[in-house]
């Protein structure tokens, strides 16, 4: 049996006459009756009677058209789902985004998907060096983790590169409070919470004070920023933070006004990474919210004035 034969013997089951299947299905009512003959010499049986213009069932008809009908109803879900699939709002998605860039991230898939859409969700917060091994080890859609010093795997992935300009941030009543952009010689000898010594970024801020001949006064060590801003509410130190952290905190603690973020004078860029794993296929789902993810997180930069900067798949 073919779709041709199999839709047309349902039309003319579920029709009151040959010529109102005919008209039911687009073709002439020869068309139809060839239809019905072939399907009759396929299977070795006769379906209907004919009376006239008329075509009467035969029992064995009934038993066929109950098949008919559920093998049309899966493939009508068939399509649906494929359909849905296309469109990016069916299927599996696995992701995952470091500790710093997890509120925004779940919070952007949590918009980005359809609520009655037919998507399995996993999502986990890894560090940046566990989220490169999971893309490297293609266990995952992708991830959005802080961009790699060393990219020697490269083959075994792909890195979508975003750029922010940093900001400062001090508790509320800080004598810089005020100031529309600080530089890091006024920054001297304050007390600085920063991330690990072996973080892209702190090396980073070193080199910033090293360049302006301010002395740096290292107060804490985290392994991510937020923590750093309860020590900034409670007076203990400054910090220069990365441009999410910046959007993070207006959301979450949009009420609060204890501290401020004030744009730096010198450039220290905080760099993100979208990682891809190079062989393992994306299906439509994982490649819209991809997308989606990268121009929300440039929108988000360009939002707070930070200045982004992309490079696409290196």
């Amino acid at each position: 049996m073919n779709f041709t034969q199999i839709k047309t013997f349902r039309a003319v089951m579920t029709s009151t006459s040959l010529s109102a299947a005919a008209q039911k299905l687009g073709r002439t009512q020869p068309a139809v009756s060839l239809a019905i003959r072939s399907l009759e010499e396929t299977l070795g049986l006769k379906l209907f009677e004919r009376k006239g213009r008329q075509l009467v069932p035969v029992p064995e008809a009934q038993y066929l058209l109950l098949e008919v009908e559920e093998i049309l109803g899966r493939l009508s879900t068939v399509s649906r789902t494929m359909k849905s699939l296309a469109e990016g709002q069916s299927g599996t998605l696995n992701v995952s985004a470091m500790p710093g860039g997890i509120f925004l991230f779940s919070r952007f898939i949590g918009q980005a998907i359809e609520p009655n859409s037919d998507v399995e969700l996993a999502i986990s917060a890894r560090s940046s060096l566990q989220i490169l091994e999971l893309v490297s080890s293609q266990s995952i859609d992708f991830g959005f983790g802080d961009a790699p010093i060393k990219t020697h795997e490269s083959a075994q992935f792909t890195i979508d590169a975003i750029s922010g300009e940093c900001f400062c941030v001090v508790p509320r009543g800080h004598r810089l409070a005020k100031a529309d952009i600080i530089g890091i010689k006024e920054l001297d000898r304050e007390p600085i919470g920063v991330l690990q010594s072996n973080h892209a970024h702190h090396r980073k801020t070193l080199a910033a004070f090293e360049k302006s001949g301010a002395s740096y006064r290292k107060f804490i060590e985290s392994q991510t920023f937020l923590p750093l801003l309860q020590f900034v509410r409670s007076g203990h130190c400054v910090a220069i933070v990365d441009p999410l952290t910046v959007v993070t905190e207006s959301i979450m603690n949009s009420g609060l006004d204890d501290i401020v973020f004030k744009p730096l004078k010198e450039e220290i860029r905080y760099d993100y990474a979208i990682l891809t794993p190079s062989h393992r296929p994306l299906s439509q789902l994982a490649i819209s919210v991809r997308s989606a993810w990268i121009e929300e997180v440039i929108q988000f930069l360009v939002e707070i004035g930070a200045n982004p900067k992309h490079e696409q798949a290196l």
